[in-house]
């Protein structure tokens, strides 16, 4: 019987624990702030999006500039997605969670990285891949404590 118990808790428990996001939205949910993720990669550039190309990931809206781009972000979003849900990565590289400018953008190594601002840039591209592995190591904490 008591193992019976353990394995009920256990389930319950398992049921109850649901994963946190924590992604740049504004009030409208709105990611990217409104930006097209794959014209990031697919064009080089930043491109506004247009609301009658929509796609929902975890909670959040993205917009895209043509139905090719939703098209490919639906069949892999997780290659789209801006680190660090969209904060600022050198904000999470040291532990914090800061707005971005959009036109601080680059996709490298594959993963698209969004700052504060071009001096905030400047400072995260100094260290490149020491301030992503400080992101990367800071970011579960941050989901933690600031994610829905």
């Amino acid at each position: 019987m008591k193992r019976l118990l353990t394995s009920v808790l256990t389930i319950a428990l398992a049921a109850n624990a649901v994963a946190k996001d924590l992604i740049n939205v504004d009030d409208n949910r709105l990611a990217l702030s409104g930006y097209d993720a794959v014209g990031f990669f697919a064009d080089s550039k930043a491109e506004k999006g247009d609301p009658k190309y929509v796609a929902t990931y975890h909670g959040a809206i993205y917009q895209f500039s043509t139905a090719e781009h939703r098209k490919q972000f639906k069949a892999n979003p997780e290659k789209y997605l801006p680190q660090t849900g969209g904060y600022c990565a050198y904000g999470a590289s040291v532990n914090g969670l800061f707005p971005v400018d959009i036109n601080t953008w680059q996709v490298r190594n594959g993963k698209l990285y969004l700052n504060k601002n071009p001096d905030i840039l400047k400072t995260f591209n100094a260290d490149f891949n020491g301030n992503v592995a400080k992101a990367e190591k800071n970011w579960p904490g941050l989901v933690e404590k600031n994610g829905k």
